[in-house]
């Protein structure tokens, strides 16, 4: 194949256009026809030309010249494995060395994620108010090991512009590392990863731990070991510092029963904690059982937990509630892919103590340890653009025992990528 009909190829290639450099060999002149195709080329380091400075464009190519400028093609992804170039020069890439399939594997072997949230809250009531900012990136990676396991990380980044970060330092480190596959028709999850307990009502954050779950018909089983995170992990909150050693429970032991029927999901849940130092202090039991409903765009569900009235016993309150309940409905919900969607939900909170060890809320839930609260949050949340999600959410939670109210106003951006 001459040189100058495969200049003709650089559109099939799919070269970008991009700024030509100099004059990248000395045998075609600035005025030459085919100067922008090669220099493009060039610049994309498809072409290199000979050890000389020269392009040589009226010599002709073997197969296997051919074969090594679409290898450059593909490994810089210029082009795809289901070109017809590819397709024509197979054999000459099969004994290159070049196996396309693999080049289209290993393209995809790690993928990045990721998304930012920009958050405020502000705090009123009985305790005293107080306001914070905060900025969160996460790095989601996720590895693949083979056609069963998956290894996955998130690197997270927090800055908060109050308290500990006011000077502008930051913390960042690994918050998931784990591995997920499955053997057979078990599921498996192992390392560090994220957990949600009680539809994230009793517990939503990292764990390191083993879980194994297994599907049936439309029912599962799912069982896990391990130990739950550091109190650091929930960030300042003007009583525990950010970076805090202190475990917020020590081993725990869960496990789940699960059907969907109809428009019904259902679950009964069992976790067991040893040592919690949030909201109790001691080793803790919690049961709880949910029903959620929906039907088109509504959906509705409650939830019943009980938890260890032993764990009260070093708090103040040692003959507070033990048990509670929680209410909740919801109307559509922001899609994250489709501007201008939106969603409206609301909850309403009837809780002892011992029923929670750290929930997904934006209220001020830790100011009633010991005692328990009630109370009822309202929020909304609209997609601006793609991949764009404002929340608002408004809390007022008041004490069981104290009767002290703690008002929150939430609102948080987040940007995925």
């Amino acid at each position: 194949m001459n040189k100058k009909l495969f200049i003709a190829m650089a559109v099939a290639l799919g070269v970008s256009e991009t700024a030509f450099a100099d004059n990248p060999f000395s045998d075609v002149p600035a005025g030459h026809w085919a100067y922008a195709a090669v220099a493009k080329l060039a610049a994309a380091g498809i072409v290199d030309g000979y050890p000389d400075g020269n392009y040589k464009g009226i010599r002709t190519m073997t197969r296997y010249e051919m074969a090594q400028i679409i290898a450059k093609a593909l490994a810089k992804g210029t082009i795809g494995a289901d070109d017809k170039l590819v397709g024509e020069f197979a054999d000459e890439l099969d004994n290159l060395g070049v196996c396309v399939a693999k080049l289209e594997k290993n393209a995809d072997n790690v993928k990045i994620t990721g998304n930012i949230r920009m958050s405020y809250a502000n705090t009123t009531g009985g305790f005293g108010g107080d306001s914070k900012s905060q900025l969160r990136s996460r790095l989601f990676f996720t590895g693949e090991v083979n056609d069963n396991w998956h290894y996955v990380a998130m690197l997270e980044n927090n800055q908060f512009f109050e308290g500990k970060n006011e000077s502008g330092d930051s913390d960042t480190d690994f918050q998931r590392a784990f591995l997920k596959g499955n053997i057979g028709v078990v599921n498996i999850s192992a390392g560090r990863q994220h957990a949600d307990y009680g539809d994230s009502d009793i517990y939503s954050m990292r764990v390191d731990s083993v879980r194994a779950s297994v599907p049936f018909g439309d029912a599962y089983l799912k069982a896990e070991y391990g130990k739950m995170a550091n109190i650091g992990a929930y960030g300042w909150s003007g009583a525990v510092k950010q970076g805090s050693s202190k475990a917020v429970a020590d081993t725990f032991v869960e496990t789940e029963l699960g059907e969907t029927w109809g428009n019904w999901d259902l679950a009964a849940e069992f976790i067991k904690n040893n040592n919690q130092q949030v909201m109790v202090n001691g080793d803790n039991t919690i049961w709880n059982t949910r029903a959620n409903y929906k039907v088109g765009k509504f959906k509705v569900g409650a939830m019943y937990l009980k938890g260890d009235d032993d764990s009260l016993k070093k708090t103040k309150y040692p003959n507070a509630d033990d048990d509670g309940y929680i209410i909740n409905m919801g109307w559509n919900g922001a899609k994250s892919s489709k501007a201008g969607s939106w969603g409206l939900f609301a909850k309403y909170y009837n809780l002892g103590a011992p029923t929670q060890i750290n929930p997904t809320m934006n209220g001020a839930w830790k100011k009633f340890a010991g005692e328990g609260y009630k109370g009822y949050l309202v929020g909304g949340n609209l997609t601006l653009a793609k991949n764009m999600v404002a929340q608002v959410e408004y809390y007022d939670l008041e004490g069981k025992e104290t009767e002290k109210h703690a008002r929150t106003l939430w609102s948080q951006l987040v940007v995925t990528f």
